[in-house]
């Protein structure tokens, strides 16, 4: 039996492209299909119904109806309340880093409700935490569990012992956390302080909304963030765009401290 050709579903949206003079083409991650493609016709006219509702960083219930190549929206309503995230500078960036990453890692009718679940939380933490980082090293931790790419953190992924207290390394290309004594071949290996297994692991067990207040000087704020970006861009094998921005505020703000 052929699948219905209208559909509901629940969506973030990521981003936006223009084509024609009055139509939108969206990209939606949805809780229900995955990554979707879809046409908004007649979107960018004032007097559209769509209106404000497909803005990057949405979250919306619509409904949609299958076409050959690309679906089309019929109708949609924004639900939550991420606009305040919008308001912010620090936060919006950290919005579109996320949006990027769902982007990226997302499969095209491929459900995985962990991801859109994990996205969403992520983004209602960084609307009320704007200044925030710990729920993008959290997000980028956790976005590679529920991606099935989630870095070994308590064994040596080469002979499998457990890791005694110290400074080891860590290889994204052959899944995580060595000890000083292994040397596979081909690994792309960089140093891990104690300091930082520790908030890795301390990531590893705690779920968003109770995430702890933890305290990081910039050294170890820095090393967290470059070996999560190192392991996010290895497994998409391509720089991620929304980084720029981020470090470029980091640049103006220079904190000393942070959370």
């Amino acid at each position: 039996m052929a699948p219905p050709r209208s559909y509901h579903c629940e969506a973030l949206t990521l981003k936006k492209a223009f084509i024609g003079e009055a139509d939108v083409i969206v990209t939606l991650y949805t809780k229900e299909r995955g990554k979707v493609r879809a046409i908004a016709k007649g979107a960018r006219r004032s007097n559209s119904r769509l209106v404000g509702h497909l803005e990057p960083l949405t979250l919306v219930s619509m409904s949609l109806a299958q076409g050959r190549s690309l679906d089309y929206v019929t109708q949609v309503q924004t639900i939550g309340n991420l606009s305040p995230l919008k308001d912010d500078l620090d936060a919006v960036s950290k919005g579109f880093y996320v949006a990027e990453l769902v982007d990226g890692f997302g499969s095209e009718a491929n459900a995985n409700p962990p991801l859109y679940q994990l996205a969403v939380e992520t983004l209602q933490y960084i609307r009320d935490n704007p200044t925030a980082d710990l729920p993008l090293r959290f997000f980028e931790l956790h976005l590679l569990e529920v991606s099935g790419l989630k870095p070994e953190l308590y064994r040596c992924v080469e002979c499998r012992r457990a890791l005694p207290p110290g400074a080891h390394r860590f290889s994204p290309n052959v899944g995580g956390t060595l000890c000083i004594d292994c040397h596979p071949a081909d690994a792309h290996v960089r140093a891990l302080s104690l300091r930082a297994l520790k908030v890795l692991r301390l990531l590893d067990r705690s779920r968003l909304p109770e995430l702890p207040s933890l305290s990081m000087d910039k050294s170890l704020a820095q090393e967290l963030q470059s070996l999560l970006s190192l392991t996010i861009e290895y497994w998409l094998d391509k720089q991620i765009q929304s980084n720029s921005f981020m470090e470029q505020l980091q640049r103006e703000s220079q904190p000393e401290v942070y959370r």
